[in-house]
């Protein structure tokens, strides 16, 4: 080999060896994962943007006083969660089915729930399935991230590093595709049936034409979860809104098992609304 090509070839070598060592790092892919040790939200209710447009609350300029029991047995006077209706950015059949929802919560103290009822929460209300008291499990691969609500054990599935289909079959949970960006989970879900709420708090109806932006972020030296996400659906909505989930890490080991939903012998809330009810048997 002439001494030409053997300085070429070293030129390339070091210029290869020098691009590796400039090269910016790569940033560590941050942990969510949660096998025994759950993420747990407070409560139900979605925390408001700092600036912008906020998720539906409850009528604060007309509050109705309701008396009911709290998990010690003592009695409580709090306002009813009746979604404010003068919200501007309400479509008017929205108006209409939160006006349902009010009427049936004056009525009977108490509005369906897709965890009383055994189905699916759709998102975001996922993230708040069952009043918000459900843990979280997260399972974290390089190809897929589960998401497991503890509640009736519902899933949903987060796909990595691949663009949506292009039709997705209308569906409870919609099709979810997720990437890394920095120390943030970004993922991005459309293809939603509208048989869902979008909240556990107001019943919040919504269109196939949902459109639901998430991140997910690690903060306080990973003790806590921040869920940011917007909202953006033009056939219910003037206007995309968003919210935010905080949840804390289980400072006790909670084992993921299993929680059936129908299958129960004991009166509960199910009770008051319609089960789905298999038509075949599993086995």
């Amino acid at each position: 080999m002439s001494s030409m090509r053997v300085a070429l070839l070293m030129g390339i070598v070091c210029a290869a060896s020098a691009a590796q060592v400039f090269a910016a790092p790569q940033a560590p892919v941050p942990n969510f994962s949660s096998a025994e040790f759950p993420w747990i939200s407070p409560n139900a209710e979605f925390i408001p943007p700092t600036s912008g447009l906020g998720p539906v609350t409850y009528d604060k300029a007309h509050p109705v006083i309701g008396r009911g029991l709290n998990n010690r047995g003592d009695v409580v006077e709090a306002p009813m969660r009746l979604a404010d209706l003068s919200n501007p950015n309400l479509k008017p059949w929205a108006v209409d089915r939160l006006k349902k929802s009010n009427d049936e919560l004056i009525a009977r103290g108490i509005r369906y729930a897709a965890r009383a009822s055994c189905k699916p929460g759709g998102v975001p209300q996922f993230l708040v399935y069952g009043g918000g008291f459900q843990p979280i499990y997260i399972v974290q691969t390089p190809e897929k991230i589960v998401l497991i609500n503890h509640g009736d054990n519902q899933v949903r599935h987060v796909y990595m590093n691949v663009p949506h289909s292009l039709h997705p079959a209308p569906s409870w949970y919609g099709e979810s595709v997720g990437r890394y960006e920095g120390d943030e989970l970004v993922v991005d879900t459309t293809g939603f049936n509208d048989k869902t709420f979008l909240d556990d708090s107001y019943n919040v109806p919504h269109t196939t034409e949902l459109h639901v932006g998430e991140r997910f972020k690690l903060m306080d030296e990973g003790k806590t979860l921040q869920v940011s996400f917007t909202v953006d659906d033009p056939g219910a909505f003037n206007a995309p809104w968003s919210a935010m989930v905080r949840y804390r890490r289980a400072t006790a080991a909670q084992p993921l098992t299993e929680e059936p939903c129908a299958e129960q012998s004991v009166v509960h809330l199910g009770e008051f609304f319609q089960i789905p009810i298999a038509t075949k048997p599993d086995f």
